[in-house]
């Protein structure tokens, strides 16, 4: 082995012999514990650094994935080797220490006591370990009590560390302090710490100290300009980060994809579509951003266009486009585009893709696709079933009106938003179950979950559509007595519903006219639905006309005083009503249902004379009858 190395190093380095055969000596004989085989300066040599990040113990450290116990073992190798004197192996020892479990950093800090001159490399190699999990908090607290505390002196990868800290905990204080020991120990000029510092000043929305390190730079490069543009952007000053970006010479996608997010932040979708047209290079993210702007507008035409023009797609992409098709409303499109996503399997469904899934599965009644989400999400590890998920998921179930599904899934849920609370006491009330919703807002006040203006929404929903209308009035004076919160116009709205589905109709009345703000025309709607289920041809005429004054471009208002003369004989007046509509240019929106098939769900219409749609109904019709007919003949048997 000497004789291999010998050539190559003797002719182009100047390698202490007496190192490099005590290295040789230790290769062969590791059970000799040697304290100390060369000097650290030996290391900063290519060759020397080679054969020690080659050694067969460092090799097996970097593959390591077992247990503590078999940790300290390699460990041990390493010490009585010599090789954990050094710097470099230390660091590395330290590094996979912190990185293979978050309970094991403090075992790596031991370490760090116990060797006798720590460096700025070892000690940057555990607080970027505790960056890493998550820690900053940590990081300071090594930086302040080992490196400070034991005189080590930083270097230039020290200070882009404690930036990063600063602006995780969101101290303003220890930004200054940092920035002050960059001046004190001599890196101001040193660009990687310069990119550091501007990056944190603009996290603080600190505009002013970016700009002031920036312009104090002896020297740039594409990191300083992209920093200087993402920061403005990030800081709504897109005006300012336009004027940096034409003042560079040079350009990547990032700063390309920067201005246009900016654009898309403010609303100014055409700009960012002229500097996406403008691009000499387009990545994944510059036709998402662009996307997303149309979706942030409502532009469903357009942003489905740029979707379908897409040259690759990822499921940020997808994800993009199902949850527009939510928010417009547009469900059983959302669940077509999920097939087309499936089949073509470029992209994997992850958490948000399914959100928007299930919560179209709820909307549409859709239990069968909502059962196979959740299936796939059972199936598949990748899927973490979060709050979010797991809320979707249980409202999906209570609209759908398997309660009993809902409720296991949110008792399996390890944590628990406002929303998830809601959700439930939503799915029990709407569905007639007014006791159970009670005790599940009995349970949220015993957790100590503050309850929030949506909640008494669902709770009075939930007593409109189970009658109880003394609880109601109960909890409605609650939410202002208890928990201070002033009810709005929805509050007002369950309150006459709930009054009205009772059949107290002048209480209703009187509920509407003494509310502090104005009723809408919502209020009156559900007080005129309430006249015509309980066929108060007096006070529905009153309510109508009211309507019809709020919105007089409205058919709803007409269509339910035509029902209720019509349910009271009055012909006469039904017609007048249907002349008026017509004069007016009315058209009475067709009534659907939706029916499922298989695992087809088909909106039939009022009136509908497709072949197809017609041959499902009488061949659903057929099956009814013959399933009557076994049971009735069951009976009878």
């Amino acid at each position: 082995m000497a004789n291999r190395l010998k050539p190559s190093i003797s002719s182009s380095t100047r390698l202490s012999s007496q190192a490099l055969n005590k290295f040789i000596q230790t290769q062969k004989n590791l059970s000799k514990p040697t304290p100390r085989l060369w000097p650290d300066s030996d290391l900063d040599d290519p060759r020397v650094r080679t054969l020690t990040l080659n050694h067969p113990i460092l090799r097996t450290l970097e593959s390591f994935n077992g247990t503590l116990k078999e940790f300290n073992q390699i460990h041990s190798q390493l010490i009585v080797s010599g090789l954990f004197q050094h710097s470099l192996v230390s660091s590395r020892v330290v590094k996979k220490l912190c990185s293979s479990s978050p309970s094991r950093v403090s075992h790596a800090i031991s370490l760090f006591d116990q060797y006798e001159e720590p460096d700025a490399f070892l000690c940057n190699t555990i607080v970027r370990s505790l960056v890493g999990l998550n820690d900053p908090h940590g990081a300071l607290n090594f930086y302040y009590d080992k490196m400070v505390g034991k005189f080590v002196l930083p270097n230039n990868y020290t200070f882009p560390l404690l930036a990063k800290v600063c602006a995780e905990i969101g101290s303003v204080r220890e930004a200054g302090k940092t920035h002050g020991r960059v001046v004190k120990f001599g890196f101001e000029s040193d660009l990687f710490v310069q990119n550091a510092l501007i990056h944190m000043y603009f996290v603080f929305g600190r505009i002013r100290d970016a700009r002031d390190v920036f312009d104090g730079s002896p020297k740039s490069d594409l990191v300083t300009w992209n920093s200087m543009v993402y920061g403005y952007v990030k800081n709504g000053e897109v005006g300012v980060a336009r004027g940096v970006f034409n003042a560079m010479s040079e350009r990547d996608a990032f700063t390309w994809n920067s201005m246009i997010a900016g654009y898309v932040a403010i609303g100014d979708v055409e700009e960012a579509k002229r500097l996406f047209e403008e691009m000499p290079f387009r990545d994944i993210i510059s036709w998402n951003s662009l996307m997303d702007g149309y979706a942030r507008i409502g532009d469903i035409s357009c942003a489905r266009e740029f979707f379908d023009r897409m040259p690759f797609r990822n499921v940020v992409s997808w994800n993009t486009m199902l949850a527009l098709y939510v928010r417009s409303k547009d469900y059983s499109e959302c669940l077509n585009l999920f097939d087309r996503m499936m089949e073509e399997g470029h992209a994997q469904p992850n958490e948000a893709t399914l959100v928007s899934i299930l919560t179209a599965c709820g909307h549409l009644g859709r239990l069968d696709r909502g059962t196979w989400v959740h299936t796939y999400i059972i199936n598949h590890r990748k899927i973490v079933p979060d709050v979010l998920l797991s809320t979707a998921l249980l409202t999906m179930y209570a609209k759908c009106g398997v309660m009993d599904m809902a409720r296991e899934v949110f008792d399996e849920m390890p944590e628990r938003s406002i929303v998830s609370w809601n959700s439930m006491i939503m799915g029990y009330g709407m569905h007639g179950y007014g006791e159970k919703a009670l005790e599940v807002f009995l349970e949220m006040e015993e957790r100590g979950v503050m309850p929030n203006d949506a909640t008494f929404i669902c709770i009075l929903s939930g007593c409109a559509h189970s009658g109880m209308v003394l609880e109601g009035w109960w909890y409605f004076d609650l939410m202002r007595r208890v928990y201070t919160i002033e009810p709005k116009v929805e509050h007002y709205g369950c309150m006459v519903d709930l009054l009205g589905r009772a059949g107290l109709m002048k209480d209703s009345e009187e509920l509407i006219r003494n509310m502090p703000m104005d009723a809408g025309p919502v209020l009156w709607g559900a007080l005129l639905s309430a006249c015509r289920s309980h066929s108060n041809l007096e006070l529905g005429e009153i309510v109508a006309n009211r309507l019809i004054e709020l919105e007089p471009g409205d058919v709803g208002p007409y269509v339910l005083l035509s029902n209720i003369y019509a349910e009271q004989g009055r012909w006469v007046d039904v017609e007048n009503v249907r002349k008026m509509m017509t004069n007016k240019g009315f058209l009475k929106e067709a009534g659907s249902s939706l029916v499922e098939s298989g695992v087809l769900g088909t909106e039939l219409f009022q009136g509908s004379v497709s072949v197809h749609k017609r041959s499902m109904v009488y061949s659903m019709l057929r099956q009814m009858g013959a399933q009557i007919k076994l049971s009735c003949r069951g009976m009878t048997d």
